[in-house]
């Protein structure tokens, strides 16, 4: 059974900076592609940024040069750092794994809510 715990979120003004964090457990998490998705009240979910086992990264359009993606591999969690926040930032965010022939369910998210 794999587990996604995501955390690290909270409120925050605009122009503020925010870590979040997910920790995972039932897999073996070197191996694993991991992105971070969000998802706002009356929006789809989207992929916000994504890395690669090999450290090679991707961002959505709306994030790039304010939002990075990591991983620690030794303590299985990834993160993402999340600078110059904006109101339309506001979402829960989520984290997800694969692998080939695997895909992660969904955990409960961490709330990130950007206002003045």
């Amino acid at each position: 059974q794999v587990q996604l715990v995501e955390s690290g979120g909270g409120l925050v003004q605009p122009g503020g900076s925010l870590r979040l964090s997910c920790e995972a457990s039932g897999i073996s998490f070197t191996s694993y592609y991991m992105s971070w998705y969000r998802q706002a009240p009356g929006k789809q979910r989207e992929l916000v940024a994504s890395i690669t086992s090999g450290a090679v990264t991707n961002y959505a359009d709306s994030v790039k040069g304010r939002f990075t993606i990591s991983r620690d591999n030794a303590k299985n969690t990834l993160y993402l750092q999340m600078t110059n926040l904006k109101p339309e930032d506001t979402a829960v965010y989520y984290c997800n794994a694969v692998r080939l022939g695997f895909r992660s369910g969904w955990g409960q998210g961490t709330q990130v809510t950007v206002s003045s």
